[in-house]
């Protein structure tokens, strides 16, 4: 089966007070999902090349759904939309909280894409 990669941006969501338009906190991420390797999987690339995130595709899907109060996943990633066009995956580990924020379209054709290559009735 083949390989589902896209590149997207997205904007880590940070406390400080920088004013720099949006467009230059704007970082490159890449989506992918590999069936071979996990067909219930997806796998976020953060930049840093060290910071890859993967977790059940169905997670994706229901955080893109779930209201903001009460996000999809438990442990070590959460997802749940904000506002009408964006979309918040939170990662935990050992050092602390990445909350990153994706177009909302972006993570819709990324799943899209996935389910051609994979449905979800035969995900694992």
């Amino acid at each position: 089966m083949s390989v589902v990669e896209q590149h997207a941006r997205a904007h880590i969501v940070t406390d400080t007070a920088d004013r720099v338009e949006d467009e230059q906190r704007a970082v490159p991420v890449i989506l992918r999902y590999d069936p071979d390797r996990d067909p219930g999987a997806v796998r976020v690339d953060l930049p840093g090349g060290d910071h890859e995130w993967t977790f059940d595709r169905a997670v994706l899907e229901q955080g893109l759904r779930a209201p903001a109060e009460a996000p999809a996943g438990s442990g070590s990633v959460r997802v749940w939309p904000c506002g009408r066009v964006q979309a918040v995956v939170e990662f935990h580990d050992r050092h602390g909280v990445s909350v990153v924020q994706f177009d909302t379209k972006a993570l819709m054709r990324f799943l899209r894409r996935t389910y051609t290559t994979v449905p979800v009735s035969t995900a694992g």
